[in-house]
């Protein structure tokens, strides 16, 4: 890839799993399937190209309202990451961290996650981030109650650190793809000057070169948070 403004943080809307299946005449869990084999392939060109923090959107707290053989589905799948995986991460050496409230999912899953981010909090380099059972609006207000409970005024700086991504830079960089054009509640209060890339391609086909492309319209675009550049 030619020279660029490498994104220290590349946040990704893993959207279009399941019409990728459909217009392949498969079930809707078969592309789940191929979005997570996506997945390990895309965050680890990021880390290889030389991105830092990686976030993924795995499951929005809405994605619990879909019909249960699909939740179902959506469970085994973190069955398999978390535990027939959990090598393959290892490997990476990157430190997982998962966001969201893990209270809802099944013991054995919170177990697993539990011990992965264990196993990898040894690594410091390179952090993949996972939003599992995850919501921007959710986490805002757990943050007040937060605040609230500790009885005590916050400014932008103190109400960060009661986020789930507390310490952990805003994303440069939103990747969505499916060709859908919002951020559907996924990282509201971290995005509001994270550069939005939006792909028509759906998830389980977006490929290395169009993360290139992402990377390098990134790299074309003058960030000025609200300043005037000077002449």
């Amino acid at each position: 890839m030619k020279q660029v403004k490498l994104p220290n943080h590349i946040a990704f809307i893993m959207d279009g799993n399941g019409r990728w299946a459909k217009k392949r005449f498969r079930q809707r869990a078969y592309g789940h399937k191929m979005g997570v084999q996506n997945m390990f392939r895309i965050v680890g060109a990021c880390f290889e190209m030389g991105v830092r923090i990686v976030t993924v959107y795995a499951l929005s707290a809405e994605n619990l309202s879909r019909p249960k053989a699909e939740v179902e589905e959506l469970f085994n799948l973190f069955r398999t990451f978390f535990g027939k995986k959990r090598e393959q991460m290892l490997e990476m050496r990157v430190k997982i961290n998962v966001m969201g409230d893990l209270s809802v999912l099944p013991e054995d899953i919170q177990q697993s996650i539990l011990q992965v981010m264990e196993e990898t909090s040894v690594f410091h380099d390179k952090l993949f981030n996972i939003c599992i059972n995850y919501g921007a609006r959710q986490e805002i207000v757990r943050a007040v109650n937060a605040a609230v409970s500790y009885g005590r005024f916050v400014d932008e700086g103190s109400f960060s650190t009661l986020l789930y991504s507390g310490g952990i830079p805003d994303p440069d960089l939103i990747i969505r793809t499916g060709g859908e054009l919002r951020l559907s509640n996924f990282l509201l209060y971290q995005a509001a000057y994270s550069e939005l890339y939006f792909s028509g391609k759906m998830w389980p086909a977006f490929s290395r070169r169009d993360l290139k492309r992402a990377i390098e319209n990134y790299s074309a675009r003058d960030r000025r948070f609200g300043r005037v550049k000077e002449e």
